[in-house]
C-alpha cells in the first residue's frame, strides 16, 4: 500500500560529461517523487541515463546540479558520517551482477551489512532467517557463490540489500544476468516485498516483463522524462505489460505523455 507524504524527492537533476564543446548531458533536468511503498521502475534506452540516475540517487556518483532528498533530508549536503549510514543503512543497493563475496557464504555475505555497522548478532540472525526463508534461500546459505545459480545469487543479494532495513531498495537492472525463469522468480519476490513488506522500490530496467511488476513506471530518453505510466488498481500485469511495450515502441516520437 502507497502511503502518503513523499519518501523521495529529486529535483531538476543535471549530470554533465566533458568540458566546452565536448559536454554530453547524461541527466538534463529531472524531476519526480516517490511516495512511501512504491514500486517505481525507470524505463529507456541504452544511454538514456536511467544507471546516472539511479547512481546519483545512491551517491555512487555525484550530479552536477540539482538535488535529492530523502525523507526532506538533501543528501549532497551531507557529510561523510551521515553519507556513510545513508549508503549502510538507508538504502539498499541490487546490482544487476550480484556483487558477492567470492570467499564469503551466502549468510555471510547477507549479514556484512549489519556486521559493519556493528548490529547484535541475535537481532542479525532473526532477520537473516525471516528474509531467507520469504526468498527461500536457506538451504544454499552455507555455500559459496560459485555454487550458487544466478538466480540464486541475486536472491541473497536481494536479502543482503534488505537486511539493514533500508528506507528504499534501488536495483540496477536486477534481472539482466538471469534466465526467463530465474528473473520471474526475482520479480515475484519483489513484488511480494513491496506488498507483504511495504518496501519502496525503485528499479531501473531494459526488461518490460520485470517492469510489469512495477505499480508506475518513468520513461527516461536522452536525459529527460519521456512518459509516465501508472498501472491502473483493477489492471492485470499482462494488460499493463501491452501497454509498456506500446509507450516502448513510441520512444523516439519526443512528446510527454501521461498514459
Amino acid at each position: 500500500m502507497v502511503k502518503q507524504g513523499k519518501l523521495l524527492e529529486v529535483q531538476d537533476l543535471q549530470k554533465r560529461y566533458g568540458k566546452n564543446n565536448n559536454i554530453t548531458k547524461a541527466l538534463n533536468g529531472v524531476s519526480f517523487d516517490i511516495l512511501p511503498g512504491e514500486f517505481l521502475g525507470i524505463m529507456g534506452p541504452s544511454g538514456s541515463g536511467k544507471t546516472t540516475l539511479l547512481n546519483c540517487i545512491a551517491t555512487i556518483i555525484k550530479p552536477t546540479s540539482g538535488r535529492v532528498l530523502l525523507n526532506g533530508e538533501n543528501i549532497s549536503a551531507f557529510d561523510s558520517k551521515d553519507l556513510a549510514e545513508y549508503r549502510g543503512s538507508r538504502i539498499g543497493y541490487l546490482f544487476q551482477d550480484f556483487e558477492l563475496l567470492d570467499n564469503l557464504t551466502g549468510k555471510e555475505n547477507i549479514l556484512l551489512p549489519l556486521s559493519i555497522h556493528g548490529v547484535d548478532f541475535g537481532k542479525a540472525r532473526a532477520k537473516l532467517n525471516e528474509l531467507a526463508g520469504f526468498l527461500e534461500i536457506i538451504d544454499i546459505l552455507d555455500k559459496f557463490p560459485s555454487q550458487m545459480s544466478g538466480g540464486q545469487k541475486q536472491r541473497v543479494a536481494a536479502a543482503r540489500c534488505l537486511i539493514a532495513d533500508p528506507d528504499i531498495v534501488l536495483a540496477d537492472e536486477p534481472t539482466g544476468a538471469l534466465d526467463t525463469r530465474s528473473a520471474r522468480t526475482l520479480m515475484n519476490k519483489l513484488e511480494g516485498i513491496n506488498q507483504n513488506k511495504e518496501r519502496t522500490i525503485l528499479m531501473v530496467s531494459h526488461d518490460p516483463n520485470a517492469a510489469s511488476f512495477c505499480s508506475r513506471i518513468l520513461f527516461i530518453q536522452d536525459g529527460v522524462l519521456f512518459h509516465e505510466l501508472r498501472r491502473k488498481q483493477d489492471e492485470s500485469r499482462e494488460e499493463f505489460y501491452d501497454r509498456i511495450l506500446k509507450v516502448m515502441a513510441q520512444l523516439g516520437g519526443g512528446s510527454a505523455n501521461v498514459l
